[in-house]
């Protein structure tokens, strides 16, 4: 029996096919043509027949498949392949007709995606390229081990992919081979600080990091007085460290007389909301007097590091980690800087891999590191500096608006990519208010701020700038952002107000979801108003 298959082979580059797609392409892309569609199941055999070196360079300025899109082309001429064997072949077709329901589901997410304002400080969008690398074969392959030292065989192509993924994460954070060496298996960022711990710490030895109330991160061992919380806390002894609650700022007396009664093995710098910079020289000084590792976790700042728009770590801390898919826009993964000479008497490379494998972890995730070989490459252009800048700007420019509303923000404004909110002086918490926002269209997330009691319920919200910025946002959208999230919070005053079934959150969530609910227009016009925004810029990849 017989169909048609439209494919288009991409060699071409970027230049190639006129800027339609960002680097090449290294897989044909297979989309059937919906005339033949199977009648039953095994229709469609993968074309493994085919020969793709007879296949020209695209001279077309149209991409006429996507991987990520799925649209079909309207010009591509089908290749007739004739289908052989019993029918018990691999069956190989497009995810819109193998699995409806999922693929619902993806175009969905991706309008919703499309109609928000995405101001998660910890999301970002991804690039084309990145999505064809982690889209591509790579996922096939098992690769336990380091490059050249793997536990299967058939990794001389992935040796060489890992390999440069490492040379380029060097050279993207600007760091001397010599000195510095970069693990880049780890799969986020909490794993890649387990991987540390495991590496240079016995069980029970003692850490501090930034309190998860006051900024810090789930993994730098936050615990309560009736639960350890983070695994981090259940092996290791934690000790927080705190913000100076009348400034905003990190307290480093108070961590420096704490440090000196606990003495702490590890002091990890880095946060989740945090909208500082950190005072790397001191802690450095901190973490010398007590003999301690000193430890960067830079995920959510990564890519300003690397365009040298906010303080270095690398010039002060022993170790620094990150993840990759925040501001440094790549792919969903992790990696860990180690300096090369021994630190207080352990080989940190060494311990650092061993850590990642066997330690914690099997095989690495190849599709994703083939994804962040992509964006550092991009890490070190012009362009992803202009962009680090403009993620900056754009931020100081929606807390300068927000003070002009009479919002109170923790430290006074921001260094970096986020504001963080303190909603308390209007009666209000983050979790009413984000619940209201989202139904806007408007996506931020609720967080603790210095003297929360309840993480649940917590005062503030935190607002991000890099994923808008990708999308083409300038501080004139980030101004309106500014009023769109004050209308947003007034009429979620107003909402708590009418809501008389009870006071709790819950009450409130129950109300806004109800037949009763008597706002809903207003909800409506703002979430209109929103999307008339959004929907003028595109986003990356999709």
């Amino acid at each position: 029996m017989l169909f048609s298959i439209v494919i288009h082979y991409m060699l071409c580059s970027m230049h190639t096919c006129s800027g339609a797609i960002m680097g090449s392409l290294q897989q044909p892309v297979w989309i059937k043509e919906s005339t033949f569609l199977p009648k039953r199941p095994g229709f469609t055999k993968f074309p493994h027949q085919l020969n793709l070196g007879s296949l020209n360079p695209c001279k077309s300025s149209k991409i006429e498949a996507s991987l990520v899109t799925g649209k079909p082309s309207t010009t591509s001429v089908p290749i007739t392949v004739v289908e052989g064997g019993d029918g018990n072949g691999f069956v190989d077709h497009e995810l819109s007709n193998v699995d409806p329901e999922v693929s619902a589901i993806i175009y969905n997410e991706k309008q919703r995606q499309f109609r928000s304002l995405e101001l998660i400080a910890s999301e970002n969008f991804t690039s084309r390229a990145v999505m064809e690398a982690v889209g591509s074969c790579l996922t096939n392959k098992y690769s336990e081990g380091l490059p050249g030292k793997r536990y299967y065989g058939g990794n001389e192509h992935i040796d060489e992919l890992e390999s440069l993924c490492q040379k380029r994460a060097l050279a993207a954070f600007h760091l001397d081979e010599e000195k510095w060496g970069v693990n880049v298996q780890p799969l986020s960022g909490s794993p890649a600080n387990f991987e540390v711990y495991t590496a240079i710490l016995k069980p029970h030895d003692r850490i501090m990091g930034l309190d998860l109330p006051h900024g810090g991160h789930l993994s730098h061992g936050f615990m309560t007085p009736k639960r350890r919380v983070s695994g981090t806390s259940i092996y290791f002894e934690s000790m927080p460290y705190r913000l100076d609650e009348s400034t905003g700022l990190v307290d480093y007396e108070m961590l420096e007389k704490t440090a000196t009664l606990f003495r702490p093995k590890l002091i990890i710098a880095g946060a989740s909301a945090y909208p500082r910079d950190f005072d790397y020289p001191r802690m450095r000084k901190i973490a010398d007097g007590v003999g301690a590792f000193l430890m960067m976790d830079m995920a959510h700042i990564s890519g300003l590091v690397a365009a040298s728009v906010v303080g270095n770590p690398f010039d002060y801390c022993d170790i620094v980690t990150t993840t990759t898919h925040k501001s440094l826009r790549g792919p969903r993964g992790g990696m860990i800087f180690f300096k090369k000479d021994p630190v207080l008497g352990i080989e940190l490379e060494s311990a650092i891999n061993n850590a990642v494998f066997p330690g914690l972890q099997g095989g690495p995730h190849n599709h994703t590191i083939g994804g962040l070989a992509v964006c550092l490459k991009h890490a070190q252009s012009p362009e992803f500096k202009a962009y680090q800048n403009q993620v900056v700007s754009n931020c100081r420019a929606l807390a300068k608006r927000l003070m002009e509303l009479g919002y109170t923000l923790v430290s006074g404004g921001s260094d970096n990519h986020l504001v963080l909110v303190d909603l308390r002086p209007l009666g209000l918490d983050g979790a009413r208010v984000e619940k209201v926002l989202d139904m806007a269209s408007i996506t931020l997330n609720k967080n603790s701020v210095p003297g929360d009691k309840s993480a649940l319920v917590p005062g503030g919200i935190r607002i991000g700038s890099p994923a808008m910025t990708t999308r083409g946002f300038t501080e004139k959208e980030f101004v309106n952002i500014a009023e769109f999230i004050h209308e947003g919070v007034q009429l979620t005053r107003e909402i708590k107000q009418a809501v008389t079934s009870g006071s709790k959150v819950q009450d409130f969530i129950k109300y806004v979801a109800s037949s009763d609910f008597g706002f809903t227009g207003q909800v409506s016009d703002l979430r209109k108003r929103v999307e008339a925004l959004t929907t003028q810029f595109p986003i990356p990849g999709l």
